[in-house]
């Protein structure tokens, strides 16, 4: 019998509002796949689906799903389920899963897949039983198939950030581990161990600034370069252009 998702009561966000702000160019883009006319429309929801739930802006040849493109073009899937598909991915197990815990893992799948952050601690407990219980897929399938997923994009939309509250979309903020991920992964790599150590290193080490001399110009005698005007019309003020005198 599977464990029922703990109770907790959501805190107030801007995203359960209604909001009043006037649509300007940190408005986040509404991929539909209902808005598609051709191939470059499907092309463009793929990619901005990538970003989304990948959190990469160059995607590489190695991590696309080629088979779940083809199925979205060929409208044999929903949005939902290309979604779903990417998050239950290998190439998102290597770039998320494997190097995050599961209450980070709450945390990235709520912003990725739902487009609001956790509401407060007791929602990323609740939610991080359910994936230490039923597993990551499992946990996929709860958040894509919630009444607030269906609520917020339904089958044909791709998640975005809702109501964008410092105008940046999480997953331009949000890296794809934490510290204690790049603790380990730089360990070893560097004589001071720890990164922590090069930020100690740094506040430690004296910077004595050059102090520049001001330069006075007060004493600097400046030569007169001008030359002695003539009345026009004189022979002082005729040149030839040689040396001949003039008659």
């Amino acid at each position: 019998m599977p464990i029922p998702l703990l109770e907790y009561k959501p805190s107030s966000q801007n995203q359960r509002v209604e909001g009043y702000e006037v649509p300007s160019e940190d408005t986040p883009y509404i991929y539909r796949l209902e808005d598609c006319a051709d191939q470059s429309d499907i092309t463009a929801l793929i990619w901005s689906a990538y970003r989304q739930v990948f959190s990469e802006h160059v995607i590489l040849k190695s991590n696309r799903q080629t088979n779940l493109e083809s199925q979205l073009k060929n409208r044999t899937i929903t949005v939902r389920d290309f979604v779903r598909g990417l998050a239950k991915s290998e190439t998102f197990r290597r770039l998320v899963i494997e190097k995050n815990s599961n209450y980070r893992l709450v945390d990235l799948a709520l912003k990725r897949l739902l487009g609001r952050a956790a509401y407060n601690q007791a929602e990323e407990i609740s939610w991080s039983i359910k994936i230490a219980t039923l597993g990551w897929d499992n946990f996929v399938d709860a958040i894509v198939d919630s009444d607030e997923y269906s609520q917020s994009f339904g089958d044909n939309t791709v998640p975005y950030q809702r109501r964008r509250y410092n105008n940046r979309p999480f997953n331009l903020v949000t890296p794809s581990y934490g510290d204690y991920w790049r603790d380990k992964e730089t360990e070893g790599r560097y004589k001071w161990g720890d990164i922590s150590n090069f930020r100690d290193m740094a506040r430690s080490v004296t910077v004595n600034p050059v102090q520049y001399q001001p330069v006075s110009t007060a004493n600097i005698a400046i030569p007169d370069m001008t030359r002695d005007r003539v009345a026009p019309g004189t022979a002082a003020s005729i040149s030839t252009g040689s040396n001949f005198p003039l008659r």
